[in-house]
């Protein structure tokens, strides 16, 4: 009976670093078109690279008082302040996709999305996601996108 007891409380242990572990891995994006990444959680730290492209997504991988370390879409990692972030608003199309007026294959196809084109999300339902750019609003599959919650 005391290793069913000990296997249950094994079990749910890791149940729990398991959870914590990816609970901060989300989507966000950036507020402004000039963010400094730093090597780490601080003003303190030297800066790494610069982004400049509003609405970027990333992904939010840990976080340290009023920093959140990020990963990119081609992997670079590093610490922003949470000043500098906003709730995941925006995908980038990792492949060539096509938007549609309507979501369903079946609708008319509006124009084709070139792989690397940030897109501003509007709103998700089940495979499809309506969205925005700058000349275009449509709808696309939701596969073959990066930044995605």
């Amino acid at each position: 009976m005391q290793i069913i007891i000990k296997k249950i409380y094994l079990f749910f242990l890791l149940f729990l670093i398991a959870n914590n572990s990816f609970a901060n891995e989300i989507f966000v994006s950036l507020k402004k078109d000039l963010v400094n990444v730093r090597y780490g959680p601080s003003f303190d730290s030297d800066i790494k690279y610069v982004y400049k492209k509003i609405n970027l997504p990333l992904k939010q991988i840990d976080e340290k008082e009023n920093f959140r370390r990020i990963l990119d879409l081609k992997n670079n990692s590093g610490w922003i302040h949470i000043s500098q972030l906003k709730k995941g608003n925006s995908v980038i199309a990792i492949k060539d996709k096509i938007l549609f007026k309507k979501p369903t294959s079946f609708a008319k196809p509006i124009a084709q999305i070139k792989k690397g084109r940030l897109l501003i999300l509007e709103k998700c339902e089940k495979n499809w996601c309506k969205i925005s750019s700058k000349e275009f609003k449509g709808w696309i599959k939701t596969d073959n996108i990066w930044g995605l919650n």
